[in-house]
């Protein structure tokens, strides 16, 4: 591991108390991007018949940039605050920037007749394979927030020695990477409120999925559902072949591929997460992997790592390191 620990310490704003309050604080909390130029929308086919949607911020020469592909969480989109966030800071310093929908996120619903899951890696493997051989990008970085943090961490794992030369570096915050650990954390009493609001927009999108495919999602299951792991053993697990919500949960977790990543992956996480405890990142196969860099932080909640404005930015902490950890490994172009 990193023993280099100035550059990614954190220090919470001092209107925060704990995890809840952080996390609450910035998921309810507008935030404004004035410096971000409208994208471009573009459609990748990512498998036979799945189509995903990104919002694409090109330098001038996109060829003469580095690339940053930056994933969503469960339920997010390209248009989280976290996602619009890292975007400003990543392009103000010098990156391409992909915000990339997961499956149906987005209003994409029609896009495929697929769910998507927390490691399913393929539809952001696509995108950096077209990204490299039909956009001449030859610098690329992936970095994710919670959900998008597994995949992040779970791509470079499931790559293994066999990564492209342009993936330089992943990125991850808060990242889920032990599913069924996150889970039964959020199936605490004092969660409900989050588990709730998953639970809700899941639904929801079952609803739209089932007008479009009215054959293929049937939404009697629904009333029964309560939490997200009830969802996930009703219609994640059959839909992906998964034997049940268990065998999801592992197959899909990082930490099960975490010893294999060979590229510089940096991992941010608090103590005080709501519902990513902090010991499966004391897990060997993350500590003794000297590609990766694990700082877990006293305070910053999930997703949240508020702090004090540094060079003009409106404090977002994990956003600026990010971007820092992003630049020194992309600098110079040609292979690691």
């Amino acid at each position: 591991m990193d023993s280099e620990s100035q550059p990614y310490t954190y220090v919470p704003s001092g209107r925060f108390t704990g995890g809840h309050t952080m996390t609450l604080w910035t998921w309810a909390r507008r935030r404004r991007f004035q410096r971000l130029s409208a994208p471009e929308a573009r459609v990748f086919e990512t498998a036979p018949g799945v189509r995903v949607l990104a919002h694409c911020h090109w330098q001038a020469d996109r060829r003469a940039h580095p690339a940053l592909i930056a994933l969503h969480g469960l339920e997010g989109s390209s248009e989280a605050h976290y996602i619009l966030g890292i975007t400003e800071k990543a392009f103000a310093a010098g990156f391409n920037v992909v915000r990339l929908n997961q499956r149906n996120c987005g209003g994409t619903e029609h896009l495929s007749n697929t769910l998507y899951h927390s490691g399913l890696t393929e539809d952001p493997v696509a995108v950096i394979h077209e990204l490299i051989g039909s956009d001449g990008v030859d610098r690329l970085v992936v970095a994710g927030y919670s959900l998008g943090g597994n995949l992040a961490l779970k791509l470079a794992g499931d790559f293994g020695d066999a990564a492209p030369p342009q993936l330089r570096a992943v990125c991850a915050v808060s990242p889920v990477l032990d599913l069924e650990a996150c889970v039964r954390a959020l199936e605490r009493p004092a969660n409900a409120l989050y588990q709730w609001n998953f639970v809700r927009n899941l639904k929801s999108r079952m609803r739209r999925k089932a007008r479009l495919f009215p054959d293929r999602f049937p939404l009697e299951p629904l009333s029964r559902i309560r939490t997200v792991r009830q969802f996930d053993e009703l219609y994640t697990a059959p839909h992906f072949g998964f034997a049940g919500a268990t065998d999801y949960y592992h197959r899909a977790s990082a930490l099960r591929v975490a010893d294999r990543i060979r590229v510089p992956a940096l991992i941010l996480t608090a103590a005080d997460d709501p519902f990513v405890p902090p010991q499966p990142f004391h897990d060997p196969a993350i500590t003794r992997n000297p590609h990766i860099t694990v700082r877990i932080s006293q305070h910053g909640g999930h997703c949240a790592f508020v702090g004090a404005p540094e060079d003009g930015d409106d404090g977002y902490w994990a956003e600026r390191m990010i971007v820092r950890f992003a630049r020194a490994h992309s600098a110079e172009a040609g292979r690691r």
